[in-house]
This record gives C-alpha cells, structure tokens and sequence, in this order.
C-alpha cells in the first residue's frame, strides 16, 4: 500500500481481493504486506499465522478495506466500518465502552463479545478496549461467520484482523491533521524507519477532541464531549531468512462524558449527576516466526492491561434516584502457538491456545434521596397500618459490590485441507475448555426509623455483608467442515461450523439482590436466588453457508455472494428486568434462528470510474424463548439490523498541474434498519440512509480532502431502551463536515 496519493483513486467496500495500488519507488506489489505468512493470489496480500492461503480461496466471506479506503471515508476505527461490511453493524452509542456488535443476527451489548478482534495477529480480549483509533492502520479484515475452529474465544459470529503499516516496508514521516464541525479536531505523527536489512522500527502518536454533539438541558453542558490518545511502538527483527521476530506495544487512554440518553417522554438529555467514561489501555504482543521447507511455526505472546471507569446517573432523569459507579482493572496473557506444513496437495495445520485473564470490579449503587424514597420506602410503606411510617436515616445509601474474576482456558485444535484438481476439501476441530470463578462481596449499611405520627418508636439497623465463589467450566468440541471448487479468477464453497461462545456471570445484578436483602430486612421476601440469577450458560450456533467470489472482464468486475442459515441455542441477550429494578441481565434465549445472504459488487468500467455495491440481509427470529410471563417466538431478535446497505461512487480526474496531480469526487450512502428494541418488538428504528461525499485534492507530498456525513441530516435512533419503567434513546449523528490534511514523507 503505497502512502504517496495511490496512482488510481479506489473504493474497496467487498469480500475478497483488493484493487492494487501503486508502491512506494523500489517496492513491488507483493512486498507490500509482510508478515509471518504472505501470499499473494492475483491482487490479493494475506498477512495471517492461520489463513495459509488467499482469502480469495478460503471458504469464509470477508471484507477487506484498505488503507486509502479507510483515509477516504475518515475511518479511524471500527465503527466507522459499520455497513461498509455487509451484515456488520456496530452502531455508535453510549460510550468507548459500548463496543456492542452485530453480525447476521448474533451479537453481545455487555459481557464477552460476539466477534473478536485480532491486533496485528494478537487476541483482544476485553471488549472494552476494541473502539479506538489508530493513525497506521494498513487494512482491516473483516470475516463473517463463526471463526472458533481456528480462534476459538468470542469468535461465534465472526472476526477482525486489523494490520498496522510496517516499518519493514515503508520508511519516513506521516502526518495527517483534521478539522471538523462541532469542535472536532485530530492529529498524527508518524516516523518509520528501517535501520538495515534485519531490523526496522516505527512510532506513532495521535490525539483527537470533540466537544460533542448533544446537550444535556440540565446544566447546559455537551454530553458527549471526548478526548483521546494513542502511541504505537512497533519493532521487527530478522536475523535470518528464517526467524522473524516482531513487537508491537500500543497504549490508549480516552475520557468522554458519553451516554447522551434522551428521555423518550421529554426528548430532552436532562440527568443531573456526573455522567463519564474514562479508559486507559495497554497491549503489547510478540510474534516469533520460524520458517522451515517443510513446515513453519510460530509464537504469538500477547498482554493486556485495562483500567477504566465508568460512572453514570444510571436513571437519566433530573431527579436524584441513583447513581453507578463500575471501575475495572483487567488483565490478560494469551499465548498461541501455530504450526503449519504443506506437502504435495495436501496441507495441515495444528496449534495450542492458552488464556488467563484476571479482573477487579468495583461497582458500587448509590440510592439518592428520590430513589430511597420512591423505590424502597414507598414499598414498605405502603404495607404499613395507616398512621404508620419507615423513614431513612442517612441522606444516601450505599450498596456496595466488589468482584473478582479469573478466567482460565486452553485449547488444541487442527486443521487439514486436501486439493483434488478442482476441489479444495477442508476438515477443522477444535476441543476448547474454560474454567471461570466469581468472588463477590456484597455490603451495605444503614438504618431506618419507625415513625407513628411524629413519634419515633424504634430504629432498625441494616447491616449486610455477603461473600462467596462461583464456579462454571465448560468445554466444547468444535468442528468445522467446507468443500471449495476453484475456477480462474471464481471459487464457490459451502460450509458448516459450529460457533461457541462461553458462559459467564452477571455481575451487574448484584445491587438489585441488595436491594432484595434490604426488603427482607424490613420484613418482606427476598424474590432473587443469587446462584441462579448470576450465571448465563454458553451460546452454540450450527452455521450453513452457501458463498462465491468471481472475477470477470479482467477483474473489472468483482462480485461475492453469501446465503446462510445459523441455528442458535442459548443465544445470549442483554435485558432489562422489568420493575423499578436498576441492573441489566444476560439472559439465554432457548432458540433462535438467522438467515439471510450477502452480496458485493465492486466495478470499475475505466481507470476514472469505480462503483461499488454491499448489501445484506438477516431474518434473525426465537424459535423459542419466554421470559416467564411473555411469549417471544417469531419476535425478531433486538438489535440485530434486518439490513444493511453501501453504495460508493469515485470519478477521479488526473490533471498535470505539477502541483496538483488529480481531483477526485466520491459519492456514497449507508442504510440500516428496520431495527428492534425489544424482545416484544413493541419498539423499531426504521431502515434509514446516510448520504456522504468527499472532495480529494491530490499532490505529490499528500492530500487534501472536504468531506461530509449524513448531508440530508437524516434523523435516526443508534439506541433505545427501558428502565424503572421510563424509556430512553440516543440519536444518531447529524450533519456533519470536515477537511483533512495528509501528508507523507517517504525516506525522511
């Protein structure tokens, strides 16, 4: 991927092989992406320890987007791929911390995610850190479909590979600079530099601001005002031919106001208590290579640290009902090792994976006056003789919940792959087992006086202190079986997976079972068993994919097509309990079922054209699922979108200006909807569109771009919700524009 302006301005939005682009002077197409293992079919570069072979071959369907793509479009992370990946949608809400993603019906607000993230071929383990920008990244992947044969952890609905640039390939200064409406700024800096033939490295810094968006009404101040910072050191080491060793260390820290929640009665954000998410990131990995004729291993050692903070006014009202308070400290080793050969048509690969991953959580509720009043008073008053009263006697109360959770798991998994002319048959099974525990600690204290008329008559004190350990394990076979025909430039294949996804625990219940254990203090029953509210069991899917790529009219016609089915048992959903109860609870719904397909076309009729096409389609519905009182089946699964659309239009014009090397002119829209709210399906955001453009002026040292976003100022809703029976939304960006400045400085 050259980083002087490409030679031919391109839009790529599909599964499969990428359009080429012109190298920087002295490097060849196929030396662009290095890595442990780099393959080249036609315009395609696979940088990958497990995918062996093009992706073009490989029975997945996948997105790639590269980095003049992600520069055009003003992508700096994940989100920002959103719908450019069919059946891929990862709205923006809340905050960094909601990370929640959808992919063909299957996805995860809270807990584990439903799609894992690899970092330059490292594990991300925690959701929490998967929404950050990075000013280098050199292409992201996006698979669809289960990927837990081969990478187990969080992959049940599919996987991202994001690529940094390597120094080993590029070396000089970058720097690239924005302005935006509504207070938006960012910078990048970045040096690479390529010491001799074995050894390179690279820095690169950024910052960013935003002083936001919306406002909140009770005080007048922007609830989503941001700011955030990143630096990337990455260092690759090859002593020889054959041993490659490669670092990559980043670090993140981001503070945002975030959760812009709007009253669904008022339409207003009104909340009055300090509402913030701040998070700090550190990840390192290390990748050793050893590359033999006849097999290669390789080592992949990844760390992880966390620490972040979440503190909301979790009623979103201007009245004081309580407030949240979640700190977590995590950390998390994985260690993969991945040995892979090929001998005549016949290829094998084997690895073990292991995990462990530690985290602190302290999330305190505290009940302010309204919400003392309202939700726990008023309840036991109400069953009081007339004249008879229970009144608190602290201004605030405090029910207190620290957590401690180790994860442990280790798997062994194998893969092989025979070609019979045409034919590509593959077989993959994984055994994977996890072991994971909960100590909490559960207190609170306070005291209430029992009043008849204005005459105390007693004093009751609260004093609860609980503390005990959960356990669950569980363990999976997981197979994997696909047959490919190959043809010139085309290959169709069919698959089936099986997905998984681990179980875990509720933390977040625990201030509703306090609250329990008040009641039952004051003489009422507890309504919550602790051992069977607070564990969710595992989500298993069977997967059936039917896809294609083909290349037609000398690849200036790209088209990919997907139809699959996935049977889903146990699938987990975020939800919230009805009543005046504060938490959110993973529930497992019995039975769901998604189906739907996918379709890309990627077309260049002439060097000055290009279009390009993304569709998708899910159907996702429970089979079978009741949460006591209400049947869901037929409901359409929340959340999940029943479409997603991406058109794109590039007209570039090359112009010898010296000065000015070509203008460009990129047209495009995202759709996504209808989308549910709720189980019931009592509540859906309507497929709505977003129309941008982007105005790019070429030059031999950089680019200069204008650019805009949903231009008609479409009015849509990225989230909406209930609680204490009051509902809520966030809307969805407005219109919005900005230029860009890039430069590059190759050799310097």
């Amino acid at each position: 991927m050259s980083l002087r302006l490409p030679a031919l301005l391109t839009l790529l939005c599909v599964s499969g092989p990428a359009i080429a682009s012109t190298a920087p002077d002295g490097i060849t197409p196929d030396r662009l992406m290095e890595g442990p293992d780099t393959l080249q079919i036609g315009e395609v570069n696979i940088t990958s320890v497990k995918q062996g072979r093009s992706l073009l071959r490989q029975p997945v369907t996948v997105t790639t987007i590269r980095q003049s793509e992600l520069e055009r479009f003003d992508i700096a992370g994940m989100k920002g791929v959103s719908e450019i990946a069919p059946n891929f949608f990862m709205p923006d809400y809340g905050s960094r911390m909601t990370s929640s993603i959808y992919v063909r019906g299957i996805g995860a607000r809270i807990d584990q995610p439903a799609v894992g993230l690899n970092v330059d071929n490292v594990p991300y383990l925690n959701k929490n850190a998967y929404d950050f920008d990075s000013p280098d990244i050199e292409r992201i992947e996006v698979l669809r479909g289960p990927q837990s044969t081969l990478f187990g952890r969080n992959t049940i609905a599919g996987l991202i590979n994001v690529y940094t640039l390597s120094p080993m390939y590029y070396q000089g200064l970058r720097l690239h600079a924005g302005a935006a409406t509504h207070g938006n700024y960012r910078l990048g800096l970045s040096y690479y530099r390529r010491f001799s033939s074995s050894w390179a490295s690279s820095l690169s810094a950024s910052g960013s601001r935003r002083e936001g968006y919306f406002r909140n009404s009770h005080n007048g101040a922007r609830a989503d005002r941001e700011h955030n910072e990143s630096l990337r050191w990455r260092t690759i080491f090859r002593p020889s031919s054959a041993l490659s060793i490669e670092n990559v260390a980043s670090y993140n820290h981001a503070h945002q106001n975030g959760y812009p929640y709007a009253s669904a009665e008022s339409g207003l954000i009104d909340y009055n208590d300090p509402t913030f998410y701040r998070r700090t990131a550190f990840t390192d990995g290390l990748t050793i290579t050893w590359t033999t004729p006849a097999f290669t291993l390789a080592s992949i050692t990844g760390f992880q640290y966390l620490s972040d903070n979440m503190t909301l006014d979790q009623d979103f009202l201007p009245e004081s009902y309580f407030t949240l308070t979640q700190k977590q400290r995590d950390r998390n080793v994985t260690q993969d090792i991945v040995i892979r050969g090929k001998a005549g048509d016949y290829g094998w690969l084997a690895g073990v994976f292991g995990f462990y991953k530690y985290a602190d959580i302290n999330a305190p509720v505290t009940f302010k006056e309204d919400g003392i009043n309202r939700l726990i008073l008023d309840n036991v008053n109400s069953q009081l003789p007339a004249g008879m009263r229970l009144a608190w006697d602290q201004p605030e109360l405090l029910l207190g919940s620290d957590f401690r959770n180790p994860v442990k798991g280790i798997a062994v998994y194998h893969q092989s792959t025979y070609d019979i002319d045409n034919l590509s048959l593959s077989l993959g099974l994984r055994f994977d087992y996890e072991h994971t525990a909960l100590r909490y600690h559960s207190y609170a204290d306070a005291s209430a006086t029992m009043w008849r008329g204005q005459i105390p008559l007693r004093t009751q004190e609260i004093h609860i202190d609980n503390s005990d350990r959960l356990r669950q394990h569980f363990a999976q076979f997981l197979p994997k079986f696909s047959i490919t025909y190959n043809l010139p430039h085309s290959a169709v294949f069919f698959s089936v997976a099986k997905g998984y996804k681990s179980g875990g625990f509720n933390t977040q219940m625990f201030s509703d079972f306090l609250q329990q254990r008040l009641m039952e203090e004051m003489g009422r029953p507890a309504e919550y068993d602790v051992d069977k509210m607070v564990k969710y069991r595992p989500e298993i899917s069977w997967n059936y994919e039917l896809g294609g790529h083909f290349s037609v009219d000398r690849n200036r016609v790209y088209s990919t097509f997907a139809l699959f089915l996935i049977e889903c048992r146990d699938q987990q959903l975020t939800m919230f309990p009805d009543g005046t109860t504060t938490g959110r609870i993973m529930a497992n719904a019995g039975r769901t079922r998604s189906l739907g397909g996918e379709f890309t076309l990627n077309y260049r009729p002439t060097d000055r054209w290009h279009f390009n096409l993304a569709y998708g389609y899910t159907r996702a519905t429970f089979r079978r699922f009741s949460d006591g009182i209400n049947d869901f089946r037929g409901k359409r699964v929340p959340y999940a979108p029943s479409n997603t659309l991406f058109t794109a239009a590039t007209y570039r014009q090359p112009l010898t200006l010296g000065w000015l090397d070509a203008v460009s002119l990129t047209a495009d829209m995202r759709g996504t909807g209808s989308i549910y709210w709720d189980e019931a399906n009592l509540w859906r955001q309507p497929f709505y569109t977003e129309f941008g453009a982007t105005l790019r002026f070429e030059f031999p040292a950089g680019s200069f771009e204008l650019w805009g976003k949903n231009l008609t100022d479409r009015s849509f809703n990225t989230f909406r919700f209930e609680s204490m029976s009051n509902s809520f939304f966030q809307r969805g960006l407005p219109a919005r524009g900005g230029l860009t400045l890039r430069l590059d400085f190759p050799s310097l």
